[in-house]
């Protein structure tokens, strides 16, 4: 009796594990504790090899509660496999106009920011995201990390 019980909680949480995300990039970067400079980019790959789906783009963005600012501006850069160049500037809200902080957790906050959905790359290969901060300030204190993730939502 216990080990088909067992068997039916492992299915159960397979099935769970299966209807998920089914990420084609999940990557974060460190931001150093002396801050994130104009000079420091982000970069993430990811392989697009089925054109045939559509995605969504989301940032995840790690910072203290001694974030100076309620905002970050990003220039976000999309490199494709045939050597175009897309950049878009974009600016995260991170909090509410009073002030207060979106996302999970007390001191450290996480937040996750949609910026595409129902995206489509149409060819095949290596893709990049290069994100570089654009705020006014050159060293920005007080984030600990941002990462990228594109999730495979369904067919075209």
């Amino acid at each position: 009796m216990k080990l088909s019980s067992l068997l039916f909680l492992l299915s159960c949480s397979l099935g769970f594990i299966a209807c998920g995300p089914r990420y084609v990039l999940k990557d974060s970067k460190d931001i150093a504790a002396t801050g994130w400079t104009y000079a420091d980019s982000l970069q993430s790959d990811m392989f697009i090899g089925d054109t045939s789906g559509t995605y969504d783009i989301q940032l995840m963005v790690k910072h203290s509660s001694d974030y100076p600012y309620q905002n970050l501006y990003i220039r976000i850069h999309t490199i494709f496999p045939d050597g175009k160049r897309l950049s878009q500037p974009l600016s995260l809200e991170l909090a509410d106009k009073s002030g207060r902080w979106y996302g999970k957790g007390g001191a450290k906050r996480t937040l996750i920011l949609p910026i595409q959905q129902n995206a489509y790359f149409d060819k095949e290969g290596a893709y990049r995201f290069v994100i570089e901060q654009f705020m006014r300030v050159d060293t920005l204190e007080g984030l600990q990390s941002i990462g990228i993730q594109v999730a495979r939502k369904g067919e075209r």
